[in-house]
This record gives structure tokens, C-alpha cells and sequence, in this order.
């Protein structure tokens, strides 16, 4: 499957990394899009959650790093308000 890297940059201007083992987070999240910390928080889970069951279709176990990048990225949000904007890029 193709992994999917896109870098994050928070409020403010604190890099950090989004990784998924398939292109289906694209379907989620896009590079230029600017989002709400909130509405990152919750379109990123979803997506790692529908990334990690393609996984576990194609080779019968679900991909436990998708559980560490929901981690991260719920410990990273925490430090900011849910209406403060995050850029989304490639990466």
C-alpha cells in the first residue's frame, strides 16, 4: 500500500509529521488545505481508522502505527484551542 506522509503546521508554526499507510487520508485531508485544530483532530482519526482497516483487509491485521499517529496527534492538539487554524502540506 502507498504511505502517505503530510506535515502539519500548528498555530504556532510547530512542524510535526501525519503518516498513513494508505492514500485514503487524502480523501481526508489535502496539502494547502488550512482547518480548524478540531476538524484536523477529528477528519485525521477517521481517516487512520479507515487507513488502518485497509490494511488489516489487504494483510489481515490492522496497522498498529496508525494508534501511535492517533496519539501524537491527540497530545499535539491538546496544547492548542480547537478553533486555532492548522496547515496542512505535503511532505
Amino acid at each position: 500500500m502507498p504511505e502517505v506522509l503530510l506535515q502539519l503546521e500548528w498555530p504556532d508554526g510547530h512542524l510535526t509529521t501525519l503518516y498513513s499507510p494508505s492514500t485514503v487520508i487524502l480523501q481526508h485531508l489535502k496539502p494547502g488545505e488550512r482547518l480548524p485544530v478540531g476538524e484536523l483532530q477529528q477528519r485525521a482519526e477517521q481517516a487512520l481508522e479507515e487507513a488502518s482497516e485497509r490494511v488489516r483487509a489487504r494483510y489481515g491485521f490492522a496497522c498498529t502505527r496508525t494508534d501511535e499517529e492517533r496519539s501524537k496527534l491527540r497530545h499535539t492538539a491538546s496544547a492548542y484551542a480547537a478553533n486555532q487554524f492548522v496547515q496542512i502540506n505535503a511532505a
